[in-house]
């Protein structure tokens, strides 16, 4: 049996630094650690699946360099299938600068590279696989235009798309009419609905002008405070779990493959949405991207409590 769980995006070798406080501008400050650790959202997302027991394959592609052959590496080491990961030449891999504080806190900059170059032909090679998939993951560190190509070709095959709609930029109702599921955090809610959200009250009037756009559910994550969900005349917030966060890289890519890989177990919508609390919530508890990412015993052992 072929990948259940599908993601398509981005590959970045993360170059992290950590500090006691994020520089202001202008501002030079004494790091305390360096660090070079497979991420980028796509990539996350496939890991944390897989290493959640699900069968996960990426598509998208990398540079023909050393952090491409590690990103790869990565992919393939929690049992992701890279069969569809394009290694090109005269490009770089995609490459983020994170600045972590000593509040767990991070800053982000990302350098496309080998990501920019992820297209419309490199979804149409990945058609079966697509196809024969339950659930397609996409986010918005490739073009836009690939991602509106892979989103209609999902739908068109019946095949369940999750948005994580980072980092945020303006998204057409081509788009979001075909996505059935989006899951922004707080800042990509703002920016995607032109209203400021900060709490649940005002993530379940974001939650709800998504639906109003086209998508299907919308899940606006809030971190420790958990998430609120919308689907139909539905609205409820699914409560967070309380950790001790050291670092915040990737926690909302660990949440999106719980939330894919308890939505192909069959979990109602509320509990996928506590048990991707639960991943995210543990993922925070340690440094990195890819290094932070739980397997299912752990998740498991942490709900029980």
């Amino acid at each position: 049996m072929g990948p259940e769980i599908v993601v398509l995006g981005s590959l970045n070798m993360d170059l992290v630094v950590r500090t006691r406080h994020r520089p202001a501008p202008a501002e030079t400050v004494i790091g305390t650690d360096f660090q070079i650790i497979p991420g980028g959202k796509g990539a996350n997302q496939a890991v944390a699946a897989a290493r959640l027991g699900g069968k996960a394959a990426m598509v998208g592609r990398v540079g023909n360099d050393i952090f491409g052959r590690s990103l790869l590496q990565s992919l393939e080491r929690a049992g992701v299938d890279t069969s569809h990961v394009t290694s090109v030449d005269g490009v770089a891999t995609g490459t983020a600068l994170i600045v972590v504080d000593e509040a767990g806190e991070n800053s982000i900059v990302v350098v496309p590279g080998a990501n920019g170059r992820c297209s419309v032909e490199d979804v149409r090679a990945a058609e079966d696989l697509i196809r024969s998939a339950k659930i397609l993951m996409v986010q918005l560190e490739i073009p836009l235009a690939t991602v509106q190509f892979a989103l209609e070709f999902a739908k068109e095959n019946g095949v369940t798309v999750i948005l994580d709609p980072a980092p945020a930029q303006p998204l057409p109702s081509a788009i979001l009419e075909h996505v059935d599921i989006i899951t922004p955090n707080e800042t990509e809610a703002s920016a995607l609905t032109n209203r400021e959200v900060t709490d649940a009250r005002t993530a379940r009037l974001a939650a709800t002008d998504f639906l109003q756009r086209g998508v299907r559910r919308a899940v606006v994550k809030l971190g420790p405070k958990g998430a609120v969900f919308a689907e139909g005349n539905c609205v409820e917030q699914v409560a967070g779990f309380a950790v001790d966060a050291v670092d915040t890289t990737a926690a909302g890519d660990s949440f999106a493959g719980g939330l894919a890989v308890a939505l192909i177990e069959g979990y109602p919508m509320r509990e996928a949405i506590r048990f991707a609390n639960a991943v995210g919530a543990l993922s925070v508890t340690r440094f990195g991207a890819q290094t932070s990412m739980p397997v299912r015993e752990e998740v498991e052992g942490f709900l029980r409590g």
